[in-house]
């Protein structure tokens, strides 16, 4: 028997993602083609973006511009931004130090362009407020705030952190990557305040190989970003290549699945993490609980002096998957930036691992981890392989 518990890092297909992949493989033709075979493509993605910006709560606010996966996205909202004009009243772009290398990685190379990147705290999972007052005494022109940290599963107050950049500069540019919040959590881009949202299809039981910029009317009309990837010009000149047709009807009939029925899930995945919670706590571990909001599907756990990778391994041979953290960069030889922005050590950090929640999980589930988890500890202790 496997248990999968390592939903953060990707999801299960689910039976409307694949049977919705199964329908657009026999549709072959190109989104852009002017004929019968490629109007019947083109309706598969006219479909799917209609699903997801319903989930979202903004058909009628925004575009959806389909990409590669979340990271493209991000990438087209920070370069797209950066890049739109030739000459800013700002250069200063507001984040925090423990944004998903998706976000970071892509501020780095903006720094080598000239952009000053001003990083506020989290520990705890919580921004710095104080932090945010200080950082806004000089214009900003680009924010960019994750909504759920993928490792602690902090749930980030992105809303009052965007209204209170919206309130000093009307004009600042705001984007959430909304990758681990979006069906995870409710909320409409108007409602945080977001001209921009990265979303990903593979962490709502789509396939790998799809995500999506939501972009603001405003953003659009003012042309506050410009496309990074140039070609045919495919969805709507945002983003040239030709579309996976495949992939994005999946992605809508994930998202199409599961929305209907959003809180039911959002309920069961958050009963699930109490029981961990309960379940686990009696352990020799430390629980690594923020101190704000916590989204309903992420729980980090630090293990007693051991090392995250060894107990990885061991719960793998009895059939129980879970994550290290960031599966984006699981290959890291440093510590967890994210966890220790939370305030972990670095040791601490490289003995943590996440467990992290879907639909699909079980309190039966928890109760064999922690079985496994009371071995693994036993084990390693009592052979010193820490």
């Amino acid at each position: 028997m496997e248990i999968y518990l390592d939903n953060s890092a990707t999801t299960a297909l689910s039976p409307a993602a694949k049977k919705a992949m199964s329908s657009a493989a026999e549709l072959y033709g190109n989104p852009s083609s002017l004929h019968s075979f490629g109007f019947d493509a083109q309706k598969l993605v006219d479909e799917a973006r209609k699903n997801i910006l319903t989930a979202l709560g903004a058909r009628n606010v925004g575009e959806l511009v389909f990409t590669s996966c979340g990271t493209e996205a991000t990438s087209l909202a920070l370069f797209g931004t950066a890049f739109a004009k030739e000459r800013f009243e700002s250069k200063r772009i507001l984040t925090t130090d423990s944004e998903h290398p998706s976000v970071s990685k892509a501020l780095e190379r903006l720094d080598g362009f000239g952009f000053e990147i001003i990083k506020l705290p989290t520990k705890k999972g919580v921004i710095d407020e104080t932090a945010l007052s200080e950082a806004l005494k000089e214009k900003i022109f680009l924010a960019t705030f994750m909504m759920v940290n993928n490792e602690s599963g902090a749930l980030y107050d992105v809303a009052n952190a965007f209204a209170e950049i919206k309130k000093k500069y009307p004009s600042a540019i705001t984007h959430c990557d909304a990758v681990q919040g979006f069906l995870k959590t409710r909320f409409t881009p108007p409602q945080i305040g977001a001209d921009l949202v990265s979303i990903s299809a593979h962490k709502v039981h789509g396939p790998k190989g799809v995500g999506a910029l939501y972009i603001s009317k405003d953003m659009l009309k003012q042309k506050k970003i410009v496309p990074f990837l140039l070609g045919g010009g495919q969805e709507n000149g945002m983003r040239s290549g030709t579309e996976n047709v495949i992939g994005i009807s999946a992605f809508g009939a994930a998202v199409a699945d599961i929305y209907p029925r959003l809180d039911a899930t959002i309920s069961h995945i958050s009963a699930l993490r109490e029981y961990a919670i309960n379940t686990l706590s009696s352990l020799e571990l430390k629980l690594n609980i923020p101190e704000g909001a916590c989204a309903p599907h992420v729980l980090s756990i630090t293990l007693p002096n051991i090392k995250s990778e060894t107990m990885l391994h061991l719960l793998s041979r009895s059939g129980i998957f879970v994550s290290s953290g960031s599966a984006c960069s699981s290959h890291s030889k440093t510590p967890s930036s994210a966890m220790t922005a939370f305030g972990l050590t670095p040791k601490e950090a490289d003995s943590t691992i996440r467990i992290s929640f879907s639909e699909y999980n079980t309190k039966e589930d928890i109760d064999t981890l922690k079985d496994a988890l009371v071995s693994g500890l036993t084990t390693l202790v009592r052979t010193g392989r820490r």
